[in-house]
């Protein structure tokens, strides 16, 4: 961010720390205000800055003003939309059950897909110490399709959009590599299970907003996976709140 401003860029900072050297340093500020973030792996801090991040794309964005209210209206429903995945979590425990027994996962994604992939991937080796890693469905066959097989399990982030089919592509490939396959998928999806052999199911929403739902999903299945293996979910080793050094 000092290098930034030295080199004449104005600086926005999205936080969720009041009087943080974030804010001191930034020209400009915008508070997320969700609460304490008690444990180091962000949570809670992670969903409220894609809510911020969404908000700045559609005050930036051209889209017809109706398409804009409709999708404002949509990010208003979110609370009660993740609301549901956290009460909706048996499927998630019993997918936990199984890849707490691994030491090795791959996470999958396309487009949108892929970030989340990231974030799945992040939030499993930091709390459950299990060799997560989010790659590209695409890139697959440069590399990681070495190691798939019967040890390593790999979740797949399954968006509804123009990626829909080639990601479902993806699967078939990776399920024919044995595999296990876990898929985070609409509710109302019933293509996916014929392809893969769990779905972690999440209410349909605009496919733009997968990252919430999605995120919410894989965190929740980070933190059972953890709980499962008997890891100190909220202080993992190795780890610290704030990071001090480059």
């Amino acid at each position: 961010m000092r290098i930034a401003k030295k080199k004449g860029a104005k600086v926005l900072t999205i936080t969720n720390v009041l009087g943080s050297t974030a804010t001191r340093i930034a020209d400009f500020v915008l508070y997320t205000r969700a609460g304490p973030e008690i444990s180091v792996a962000a949570t809670k801090s992670f969903i409220a800055q894609l809510i911020v991040l969404y908000l700045i794309a559609l005050k930036l964005s051209h889209i017809p003003r109706t398409e804009k209210m409709e999708l404002l209206k949509e990010i208003k429903l979110l609370p009660e939309v993740v609301k549901r995945i956290l009460d909706d979590k048996e499927e998630i425990e019993r997918v936990s059950k199984l890849l707490a027994k691994y030491e090795n996962l791959m996470y999958i994604g396309r487009g949108i897909g892929y970030p989340i992939a990231l974030e799945g991937a992040l939030k499993m080796k930091e709390i459950s110490y299990i060799h997560a890693e989010g790659y590209p469905a695409g890139e697959l066959k440069h590399g990681p399709f070495a190691l798939l097989g019967e040890k390593t399990p790999v979740v797949a982030s399954l968006v509804r959009d123009h990626t829909y089919e080639i990601m479902l592509n993806n699967i078939k490939e990776v399920k024919a590599r044995d595999s296990i396959v876990v898929a985070v998928a609409d509710e109302d999806d019933e293509e996916v299970s014929k392809y893969v052999d769990f779905v972690i199911r999440v209410p349909k929403t605009n496919p733009i907003f997968s990252a919430i739902t999605h995120s919410v999903a894989l965190q929740l299945l980070a933190y059972y996976t953890a709980k499962e293996r008997g890891c100190e979910i909220d202080k993992p080793r190795n780890l610290a709140k704030s990071v001090t050094v480059e």
